[in-house]
């Protein structure tokens, strides 16, 4: 089997390493308007892009205007003083540079253009609209900027980034992320670029890391058969063993009780004492919040964990899911299949999960 990598996503929490409040609160506005400038860059650029893709159906312009979209000095019907990927970083640098890091605003550009190159098709066919980025989205860098080092007491990372020291929060993690962490740090595995976001006032690191796919003992020509059902999550059939994963009432139930739950404090939540106004109200809300879709998370990430694991178990390099098309269909017609069964997002993760351990995915 050839030696691929994947790249993995790990969000981690982390605060200013600085005890001195003035600077604390001065980093906090540099991030901040950083955040800012990113939101407002990101859709001028998709903006210009849009545009000048579709400069020769501007039909109103004089017709020696609508002329190639190429660099001048390449092409000599180019209109272009620079290549296409460069007129919108150069439009970043004239409004923004010297009020943020330009390695920020050189991934802004790179990542929206990638994203435009993937949705032209649906632009021209008319099913797709401009992307729309709000003000919360992350803040891109490139792997260059990131700068890690151990602690004083080895339990947590420190990180350097555009100057700013910040301080890694795992706390009581029981997931991969201090051991990733540590095999950034070491050289074992590569950090590629990743990106920081603030949800309210608190601030993640989305690290992004390439590690090399696991390598098991896989056979081409063994296939498992899975089925996605409201019953049973997973039924799974390799040669002659049988498997089933989740149950309907494990799932479906709960995620109703959820709902349900939730559903009796909004009612309830008109009786409850005002005083500070709407956000007194709905105080008992909050937590219910979060936790319909954390649930969901958990259990998908569960069940795609338990059906690559019989996947490898059984040696089956195949992954085949039987009839998804037709039961999507279906689902789509089906209100309360449409809202509480979570086909596409158990699918992602099988992918997910079957192309880190070298498993071949097919959807019948």
């Amino acid at each position: 089997m050839a030696n691929d990598t994947t790249i993995l996503t790990r969000k981690i929490q982390i605060f200013i390493d600085c005890d001195d409040k003035e600077k604390r609160i001065a980093y906090f506005k540099k991030l901040f308007e950083w955040q800012d400038i990113v939101f407002r860059g990101a859709n001028l650029v998709l903006t210009h892009q849009y545009v000048q893709e579709n400069l020769k159906d501007l039909i109103y312009l004089q017709t020696d205007v609508k002329v190639k979209l190429a660099d001048n000095d390449t092409d000599k019907e180019g209109i272009l003083n620079t290549s296409r990927m460069n007129t919108t970083y150069r439009l970043l640098s004239s409004y923004f540079k010297g009020l943020i890091p330009t390695d920020i605003l050189s991934k802004v550009n790179t990542a929206l253009i990638k994203n435009f190159q993937s949705d032209r098709l649906e632009f021209w066919k008319g099913t797709r609209s401009l992307r729309n980025y709000k003000k919360d989205m992350p803040i891109p860098f490139s792997s260059k900027a990131v700068k890690l080092s151990n602690d004083e007491h080895g339990r947590d990372f420190k990180l350097d980034l555009f100057k700013i020291p910040f301080r890694t929060y795992l706390g009581k993690d029981r997931s991969d992320k201090r051991v990733l962490l540590q095999r950034a740090l070491v050289g074992q595995i590569k950090v590629c670029a990743s990106s920081v976001k603030i949800v309210k006032g608190k601030i993640f690191l989305l690290l992004a890391l390439e590690i090399p796919t696991k390598e098991h003992m896989l056979q081409e020509h063994i296939i498992a058969e899975a089925s996605l059902s409201v019953e049973h999550p997973i039924s799974v059939m390799v040669e002659k063993d049988n498997y089933q994963i989740g149950t309907k009432e494990e799932f479906l139930y709960r995620r109703i009780a959820i709902q349900a739950a939730r559903h009796r404090l909004q009612k309830a939540s008109s009786y409850n004492k005002g005083g500070k106004g709407r956000k007194r109200k709905l105080k008992s809300l909050d937590h219910y919040n979060q936790k319909e879709k954390n649930y969901v998370d958990s259990r998908l990430h569960l069940y795609s964990r338990k059906l690559i694991d019989i996947c490898i178990k059984s040696q089956a390099g195949t992954l085949l899911l039987v009839n998804q098309s037709n039961k999507e269909e279906m689902a789509k017609e089906d209100e309360f299949l449409l809202r509480n069964w979570s086909y596409y997002g158990l699918i992602e993760k099988i992918k997910y999960k079957a192309k880190m351990a070298g498993i071949n995915v097919i959807i019948e």
